[in-house]
């Protein structure tokens, strides 16, 4: 065991002992991180304009903060991006984090000096997580590999800016820098095929232990190694044991990915965003996410069916419950304020406070009633490839065909197969069925002939891939919706396949 492995273990041991703290007295630590917040956002002009010297509770704040997602916000962050100090949080943010949207174009979030922490000390825990937990450390002492994108920083305003897992490879601590691939220079290139050949030229003889990234564009990093090598991901990298990866959903791709390795491996799963570091797998045996309670990041909850409504709730962490999809609003000491960062998380826990992905607030299908989501369409796919243990899925989105004829409307799966049904029909059956399952009013909706069965489409395995490419969103930190109320995506991943 190497040096790093070794000294590991007592640092994995007291960090895990410090976080008991926040852990035993949750609602305490949030409301630390709120005091702080409102007194910080005092000497700001957002705090100025929504009078936070008269804040004193969590009440105060609903009635005085909207919330908001970034169209809501622009116009502080305009002035933030102008190079205007102390309009969201003291000072001058150190970075922006560019990240693509989709009303509001490029989306520029502040860092500051204040929140840097919260996104490299999050990866760092659940790595030390992992290591007091399992007692496995030796992957540190190998080769880490960290699929990102560039970390070249453009300025605006005299404030770096670039996308946030590049901002966070400036930040990669110093004892495991000299582990790290690929190459800085590696890492800039823009191309998304050439940088993947570098990288598997720099990283095909290493010893590699700990690989990282979203599952899609390491799928195709094990995909490009073994038309090469002609052998499994195990046989090329045989140290190979850690995969933590975030963003998306992994079981639609465990499959895949675990019969490209050959073996199976253990995973941490993260949950990072340009917006914050908000949770990480802390359990092999638990998938849910420990929630980041005491990071600078004050939570409220709305629950996701009342989020369109005039006055929807705002729960603090000591009211939520288990098993409910909440929409979630963050404030933090990076400027933001009652953000609504998009994503629906449901917990799974409440001692501690743990969390899944549920899908996104904005990414359903209720083209006629039904409000389908990621979350459900997810695990119909799931249930029926358990029945159909022949299937692996590359990529799948889902989208409504409103019929403007006699025939019947219907929702259309688009999916790329690395290795599609026996029986397709069959499959798209057993599919339906399941999802029927996991929403009533879909089900309604078949059952009142109002919707015909759903219709899968099998796509080459390439076909989001070049989506993506025409796009130009091959490959870093970009994904494909898994669903959405019209047929953008679907009708482009269709020419695609043309």
């Amino acid at each position: 065991m190497g040096i790093k492995a070794a000294l590991s273990k007592p640092f994995a041991a007291y960090m895990h002992q410090r976080n008991q703290a926040w852990m035993q007295q949750p609602a305490l630590a949030q409301q630390k991180i709120f005091n702080n917040l409102i007194q910080k956002g005092q000497q700001t002009k957002f705090g100025h304009d929504h009078f936070f010297k008269n804040i004193r509770t969590h009440a105060d704040f609903t009635q005085a903060v909207p919330v908001r997602d970034y169209e809501g916000l622009a116009p502080y962050l305009e002035k933030v991006k102008k190079g205007e100090p102390d309009v969201v949080w003291p000072g001058k943010p150190i970075y922006f984090a560019k990240t693509s949207g989709t009303t509001s174009g490029t989306k520029y979030i502040p860092i500051t000096a204040d929140s840097i922490s919260n996104h490299i000390n999050g990866a760092r825990d659940a790595l030390l997580a992992y290591v007091h937990q399992t007692g496995k450390s030796t992957f540190l002492d190998g080769k880490l590999i960290f699929l990102s994108g560039s970390p070249e920083l453009d300025e605006v305003s005299g404030i770096k800016t670039g996308r946030l897992s590049g901002i966070a490879n400036h930040h990669v601590p110093a004892y495991l820098r000299r582990n790290q691939l690929p190459s800085y220079q590696t890492n800039c290139i823009e191309d998304w095929e050439e940088k993947l050949d570098a990288i598997i030229a720099e990283t095909i003889n290493q010893r590699m232990t700990l690989i990282s990234g979203i599952p899609p564009w390491v799928q195709m990093y094990f995909d490009k190694i073994t038309a090469r090598t002609g052998k499994k991901i195990k046989d090329v990298f045989p140290d190979f044991s850690l995969f933590v990866y975030g963003g998306v959903n992994f079981e639609p791709y465990r499959a895949k990915l675990m019969e490209s390795i050959g073996k199976s491996i253990d995973s941490i799963e993260l949950f990072p965003a340009s917006e914050g570091f908000f949770a990480y797998q802390n359990e092999q045996d638990d998938p849910g996410m420990l929630l980041l309670l005491n990071s600078g990041i004050f939570y409220e909850f709305i629950p996701a069916a009342e989020y369109y409504n005039e006055n929807p709730r705002r729960l603090p962490i000591s009211e939520v419950e288990t098993g409910i999809n909440y929409a979630l609003v963050v404030s933090s000491n990076a400027g933001l304020w009652s953000y609504s960062i998009g994503d629906t998380v449901k917990f799974t826990s409440i001692n501690p406070y743990k969390v899944i992905v549920s899908g996104r607030i904005k990414h359903f299908i209720s083209a006629f009633g039904e409000h389908v989501i990621g979350e459900e369409v997810e695990k119909a796919l799931r249930n029926a490839m358990q029945k159909f243990k022949e299937v692996e899925v590359v990529e799948f989105t889902v989208a409504p065909y409103v019929s403007q004829t006699a025939s019947k409307s219907y929702h259309e799966w688009l999916v790329a197969f690395a290795k599609p049904p026996q029986d397709l029909a069959a499959f798209s059956q057993e599919l339906d069925k399941q999802l029927r399952a996991l929403n009533v009013y879909y089900d309604d909706l078949i059952v009142g002939n109002i919707l015909t069965p759903l219709q899968l489409t099998a796509l080459p395995p390439d076909a989001f891939q070049r989506y993506m490419k025409d796009l130009g969103k091959l490959g870093g930190q970009n994904k494909v919706p898994r669903l959405s109320n019209d047929r953008t995506i679907a009708e482009a991943l269709l020419r695609v396949k043309i």
